[in-house]
């Protein structure tokens, strides 16, 4: 297991990655843009704002500054907002040494083309890097309670997705690995879409057949897209896909 990561996006999701990783030994730094909401997090070790009540164990430091992120870990793990992935990535590329290690917990396409946020990584830092994507079905209370929570952790290289999975996967906190890295991210952004819609559907008092007709075939449209961008078909019956609604 890597014995340092670095932790950007110091939300609900992002923090309590951080807390796991820290749980589980590994040295853990956790980034956050904001130098206001940082000093409230060193002050009280405990993020009062996102995830109250949830200490900091003694091996999870924070900061706000993206170079120290960099040089305490060439592991990375982003969990920032997909609006932000790209921004944050060319933000700390200046202190990135040969072939990073780049893994996020973010959720989405780009928002300036659609592309997925393995994509992105390419084209910021271009192919000598190693990534995974995580998703699953996560509510970071949870995670960071110490609730039982299972997730998907994929990469084309399965030594780089099982060194990410196991700094986080522990008796409480299972972390399976998988190889289809765009199945796991078309699963993960699309399943919002079928939230909001089925979120909608029950507003409008349309009933449990309106919902389950809503799901069912959602994800059966989920799984034709993910396979038409280069997905596997199974991904979308597991914990990134039907696991996640």
């Amino acid at each position: 297991m890597p014995s340092s990561i670095s932790v950007l996006g110091a939300g609900s999701w992002g923090t309590a990655l951080a807390i796991q990783a820290a749980r589980n030994g590994c040295d853990t730094l956790l980034w956050g843009h904001n130098p206001q909401h940082i000093a409230a997090l060193k002050q009280v070790s405990e993020n009062q704002r996102y995830l109250p009540g949830c200490a900091f164990p003694r091996n999870l430091a924070v900061t706000n500054d993206l170079r120290q992120c960099a040089l305490f870990s060439s592991l990375l793990l982003l969990s920032v907002p997909s609006h932000a992935f790209k921004a944050t990535l060319q933000q700390i590329k200046p202190f990135l040494g040969d072939q990073p290690r780049i893994a996020w917990a973010t959720k989405g396409f780009d928002s300036g083309n659609g592309a997925l946020l393995s994509e992105v990584v390419v084209d910021v830092l271009g192919h000598d890097v190693l990534t995974a994507a995580l998703s699953g079905p996560t509510f970071a209370k949870e995670v960071a309670d110490g609730l039982p929570t299972a997730i998907t952790v994929a990469s084309a290289s399965q030594n780089f997705a099982s060194q990410v999975a196991a700094i986080l996967h522990n008796h409480r906190f299972r972390a399976y690995t998988s190889s289809d890295i765009i199945g796991v991210q078309v699963g993960g952004a699309c399943k919002n879409v079928l939230a909001i819609a089925a979120g909608i559907a029950d507003g409008l008092g349309l009933g449990a057949n309106t919902r389950a007709a809503l799901v069912t075939r959602g994800l059966t449209e989920i799984m034709r897209l993910g396979t038409q961008l280069g997905g596997q078909s199974d991904t979308f019956m597991g914990l990134a896909g039907l696991g996640d609604l």
